[in-house]
């Protein structure tokens, strides 16, 4: 019997690693003669990375999906680049070597495949990881891009505008003109090397035989029809939502606190609880928190707030705070005790779930943003870095999936007063009633996608039979 290797290869970071993750993992369920193979990058500042890699392996030993650490090597030197996009993109540049020793050994016969013969069938790359391009056309092995960001996105990084005196813009996978304000910082500051790196792994895009994206039809009908139009692309297969709806609470680095966040939650009332969460990378300063803290406290409705320190060097992730007290005003926990529980590393996909929460305070990643669709959880929007605006844009004017706290984190002086956390989370909980319906009707779409013959399950029964030839 033949049997198919897939490898697959993501940035080190939590947002990028885990969906590529849960789609090796789809592929190996959907069809049993595949195997798939993720390589692990991992560095100092990032520990989550080797956690979750290590948390997963273990719940992966009776599948067809395994993980490989790739050897460590000397990491770029603070000359060579001028952005953490920049550091990430010339790390796994010095990857290449040690990728292209992994793919020669995985080809080689074992004990165990004697019997079968087994073939390399693809190479997934990732938004930032296109340099590994070079490897694969080198041993001759297909070369696919994974692309964990929505459409929209992609569409925007392959007509990447150059931003001089305009005020917004016409890129084809956006129905309205895109606004100068809700461009990626990495796009707007021109010293940096971001707008350059986004610019090269474009144009590299179109080396790849397909486009595989953690979207779905329904979602994204006219983002994906700009795709579909151009004639330089290849194939794009749209194949989401891929998830992870276990999520941390299977590699929770704090169990005790996840089971207090979960033993809280079951004492609420149904859909009675404004979660706030700002992702993996997500922080506030001081000030901040003590806007939202008031904010929350005025609105008078119930919330679990996940709260994390902000970084203290270049690259690092947020950690827990030792104790909440030191940011939050006085007196704070003690007046919401009986409202609200203020914790850190939460299990986002597994609070969404819960039928206590009944609004989302986001900071629009686009793993958050689909969580919350297939929970049908309405978004209140507070994007915070990468092209978390234009997610949070296509959210709110492109579907109306989505209420307004900040579209722009740039205005104001990158300060949200309490005045507008007291008013979007009320209309979060209170006066968006079209738009949960919308969002419930999405969540049942998300569903019917990925079921036989819905539109994400027959886009993944194409690659495969693509892979398979």
């Amino acid at each position: 019997m033949t049997r198919f290797e897939v490898v697959f290869i993501a940035t080190p970071a939590i947002g990028n690693l885990v969906p590529a993750v849960e789609f090796a993992n789809l592929l190996t369920k959907h069809d049993p003669r595949f195997s798939a193979t993720v390589l692990i990058i991992t560095i100092p500042q990032r520990p989550l990375v080797n956690t979750y890699a290590q948390a997963r392996s273990s719940t992966s030993a009776t599948s067809n999906l395994r993980f490989l650490h790739l050897p460590t090597v000397d990491p770029p030197t603070p000359d060579q680049y001028t952005s953490s996009v920049g550091f990430l993109c010339l790390l796994i540049q010095k990857h290449k070597h040690h990728v292209k020793h992994a793919l020669l050994n995985l080809t080689k016969p074992t004990e165990s495949r004697r019997c079968d013969s087994v073939r390399l069938a693809a190479l997934f790359v990732d938004m930032f990881s296109t340099t590994i391009i070079d490897v694969a056309a080198e041993l001759t092995v297909p070369c696919y891009l994974f692309f964990a960001s929505p459409a929209s996105f992609l569409g925007f990084t392959l007509h990447l505008p150059r931003v001089d005196s305009e005020t917004e813009f016409e890129i084809p996978s956006f129905k309205n003109p895109l606004p100068r304000t809700v461009l990626p910082n990495l796009v707007l500051k021109a010293k940096e090397d971001g707008y350059s790196w986004v610019s090269h792994h474009a144009g590299r895009y179109r080396e790849t035989k397909g486009i595989v994206i953690n979207t779905l039809q329904e979602l994204e009908p006219h983002a994906l029809q700009s795709l579909y139009n151009d004639s330089q692309l290849p194939p794009v297969y749209a194949i989401g939502p891929v998830l992870d709806l276990i999520g941390p609470a299977r590699w929770d680095p704090n169990p005790a606190q996840y089971n207090r966040i979960m033993e809280w939650l079951d004492t609420q009332p149904q859909s009675s609880v404004v979660f706030l969460c700002f992702g993996s990378m997500g922080s506030l300063e001081a000030k901040q928190v003590e806007e939202i803290a008031i904010g929350l406290e005025r609105a008078g409705v119930r919330f679990l707030w996940a709260l994390r320190e902000p970084p203290k060097a270049q690259l690092e992730d947020p950690r827990d705070y030792t104790n909440h007290k030191d940011v939050l005003p006085d007196g704070f926990l003690e007046r919401t005790a009986g409202m609200g529980l203020v914790c850190g590393w939460v299990p986002q996909a597994k609070v969404l779930a819960h039928v206590a929460v009944g609004g989302f305070v986001s900071h629009c990643g686009w793993n958050s943003l689909l969580e919350s669709l297939w929970h049908g959880v309405p978004v209140a929007t507070w994007p915070v870095y990468a092209e978390q605006q234009m997610n949070a844009f296509e959210m709110v004017k492109e579907l109306g999936l989505a209420v307004e706290i900040r579209v722009d984190y740039r205005v104001g002086g990158d300060l949200v007063p309490a005045e507008e956390v007291e008013n979007g989370v009320r209309s979060l909980m209170n006066g968006c009633d079209e738009i949960r319906g919308k969002v419930k009707e999405m969540s049942d779409k998300c569903r019917v996608a990925l079921m036989e013959n819905g539109s994400s399950y027959t886009n993944l029964v194409s690659l495969i039979h693509e892979l398979k030839n």
